[in-house]
């Protein structure tokens, strides 16, 4: 018998240049040498994430690694992120070759940090 995929549930995504765009320039910053976070309000009510891996962290192989591993810690601790802002999470060389563990590790202690 066949398993039902999981889904993302209730998982939104910051896709427009525009979203980023207002996050970067009005929004807070929180960084170490792995993950900077970028935060705004948005007044919807929802929490948005986007991500953000430069070609200085790797090949595209690698990038989209971080990317879905960054996407997955999000998805799971999505409770633990403030209601009503858009967070935009760029990763940093520093980043690849981390475990999965060390990176929630990382990620989880930004976002303590934000207060």
């Amino acid at each position: 018998m066949r398993q039902k995929k999981q889904s993302m549930g209730c998982f939104n995504i910051l896709k427009k240049r525009r979203d980023f765009r207002k996050t970067y320039a009005g929004g807070k910053v929180v960084a170490d040498g792995h993950l900077v976070i970028y935060y705004k309000a948005n007044n919807l009510g929802i929490s948005r994430f986007g991500f953000s891996v430069s070609k200085k962290v790797g090949c595209a192989v690698k990038r989209n690694k971080v990317r879905r591993i960054l996407k997955e810690i999000c998805r799971k601790n999505q409770e633990k992120f403030l209601n009503g802002r858009d967070y935009v999470i760029v990763s940093r060389p520093g980043i690849v070759g981390k475990s999965y563990q060390k990176v929630s590790e990382i990620l989880l202690s930004n976002l303590r940090r934000l207060g």
